[in-house]
């Protein structure tokens, strides 16, 4: 017979026993990307590339066409943002690129947000989402289109109408990834007020 068994342990009454150190509460910071981001945002963006349709992409973004994307983005003072965990950690990102190449277009952008997977369902995506439309915005920016895939994309589209993006059509069958045909949700966004927008309207 084990000792434990005859003669057991005694337990602390439970107002008495240590209390376990609590986890810290979950935060993060937003801020403007910077060229020392593009690592981890290449990171979070290539694991969608090989794990997902959210991207049609098939191919590995490289470091070389990320920056090459940051630039142009950062050129035209576009908002690109990261939220940042206390400990540094990058945790997502979004960002607006032209719509169209075409000069007529200067006004209207279409939108990308990425989440590292550990950060989904934590409020990450809608403050990055809140704080990329008042940039944008003050950007001048007056139109925000969405580019989402039909099928496992069904979060983004929710988020999206939850800041009042409206559907504005389907396209079927355009992309062709994991061996299936995709299709893609368009959504629209008008912004109000904006610096160049005002001036644009005269």
């Amino acid at each position: 017979m084990l000792e434990e068994e005859y003669n057991p342990r005694r337990k602390l009454p439970p107002h008495l026993r240590p209390v376990p150190p609590s986890e810290p509460a979950f935060s993060f910071e937003l801020r403007q990307a910077t060229e020392r981001d593009l690592p981890d945002m290449l990171e979070i963006y290539n694991h969608y590339v090989a794990n997902s349709t959210v991207t049609f992409d098939e191919d590995a973004l490289t470091l070389r066409e990320m920056r090459h994307k940051y630039r142009d983005v950062e050129r035209l003072g576009f908002p690109w943002l990261v939220a940042v965990s206390s400990t540094g950690m990058i945790l997502g990102y979004c960002y607006v690129t032209p719509w169209k190449a075409k000069a007529a277009y200067r006004y209207t952008v279409e939108d990308s947000i990425y989440l590292s997977p550990a950060a989904t369902g934590k409020g990450v995506g809608k403050a990055l989402m809140a704080r990329m439309l008042d940039d944008a915005r003050a950007a001048g920016i007056k139109e925000v289109i969405a580019v989402i895939a039909d099928k496992g994309a069904e979060a983004s589209i929710a988020m999206h109408e939850r800041f009042g993006f409206k559907k504005i059509g389907e396209m079927g069958r355009v992309g062709f990834k994991f061996n299936r045909w995709l299709g893609t949700v368009l959504m629209q966004k008008s912004l109000k007020g904006g610096p160049r927008a005002v001036r644009a309207a005269k």
